[in-house]
């Protein structure tokens, strides 16, 4: 996009959305809060019709909603028509974590990922779902577990010719070559070092995966158990965790203005599940995981106990590329330069859940 166009970055939280607009980077219009009070996971543009977003939200004590957007988030309505899960007996729909708009060949085509562990489908841009029983009813479910977060299905990556991958904790990436029809286990060489078998079929715990936006047959993953880089039709997943000071994370980012980049915050261990030593710092490889550079410049370097989230990081289209971040202590974070500073957008805000980009 133009460098003069503006870029939304949303922010979803524990008490609400906000969104944050610049068109330098460098000074932001606020936003918000949208859905003041409820637990919002994620919002969601769709890229093949801009004015068009989606939001997956509710709260403990009425359970979870979807809504729509036809005007850039201005307003927006329920979204949820077939959504149900009579075909799973005794199933709950917990949370729904995530909305993803299908690939440019699929018009119309919405996905939405849910707890426990199923995956919706709309084929006219949300006003109707389907459950897509050949993943949700999977022949391995019954060897899927919840995670701390519990079962979801998190990370939708559409690719065209009917192509698509899905991230599930804990159950592994499982992909699609007929449009969702049928799916197979994609974990070869992902490490499950809870499990008592450590590379097993299904069972490994993808915590998020993502494609490149100009190369989405390149896909990335961090994973309980390290990060890793596949191709879409390739046999298994090469471990590229070497050089990053654990193999536990949560966040991704692949931003589009560069061909094997990769951001991830490197958390402790699943134990402590906070930066290693309180020292805030964002992993950047260019060179598609080979190599790791550690960038801090502007982030807090002493006591910054705190835990970024699976969908809590993102990356916009612009050259250089803007990377964003919040924390579950509320603070936002932002680089326009690929990560080599990096500057607070916003403070004190609730527990941040995912950040999302948009263009305008």
């Amino acid at each position: 996009m133009p460098a003069s166009s503006p870029v939304t970055i949303w922010v979803t939280t524990r008490k609400g959305a906000f969104s944050f607009t610049s068109k330098n980077r460098k000074s932001w219009d606020v936003g918000g809060p949208h859905f003041p009070g409820e637990e919002v996971q994620h919002i969601a543009q769709d890229p093949r019709d801009p004015k068009r977003f989606y939001a997956a939200a509710g709260n403990t004590w009425f359970g979870p909603h979807l809504y729509a957007s036809t005007n850039r988030g201005k307003t927006w309505k329920l979204s949820e028509q077939g959504i149900g899960l009579k075909e799973i007996p005794d199933a709950t729909l917990k949370r729904f974590w995530t909305v993803t708009p299908g690939a440019a060949d699929e018009p119309g085509v919405i996905y939405m990922g849910a707890d426990p562990g199923v995956l919706f489908r709309s084929p006219d841009n949300g006003a109707n779902w389907e459950l897509v029983p050949g993943l949700s009813l999977h022949s391995t479910r019954d060897k899927w577990n919840p995670g701390a977060g519990g079962m979801m299905v998190h990370s939708i990556q559409p690719l065209t010719g009917g192509r698509i991958i899905v991230g599930i904790s804990a159950a592994g990436a499982f992909r699609s070559s007929d449009s969702g029809k049928t799916w197979q286990p994609y974990n070869q060489n992902v490490r499950a070092d809870f499990a008592p078998v450590k590379f097993p079929e299904v069972g490994q715990c993808v915590h998020s995966l993502k494609g490149h936006p100009t190369n989405p047959d390149l896909l990335f993953q961090q994973n309980h158990c390290g990060i890793y880089r596949a191709d879409f039709a390739g046999k298994e997943w090469t471990d590229i965790s070497k050089g990053l000071p654990t193999r536990f994370g949560f966040a991704l980012a692949v931003p589009a203005a560069e061909k094997q980049t990769l951001f991830t915050i490197p958390i402790d261990s699943a134990e402590h599940r906070y930066v290693p030593a309180g020292k805030l710092r964002v992993a950047r490889s260019r060179d598609a995981g080979r190599s790791w550079k550690l960038l801090h410049k502007g982030l807090p370097q002493q006591n910054a106990y705190v835990l970024v989230l699976r969908q809590a990081m993102t990356s916009d289209d612009r050259d250089p590329a803007g990377i964003y971040f919040g924390t579950s202590t509320g603070s936002l974070f932002y680089s326009r330069d690929a990560g080599d500073s990096w500057h607070v957008l916003a403070e004190h805000l609730p527990p941040i859940y995912s950040v999302s980009a948009a263009v305008n």
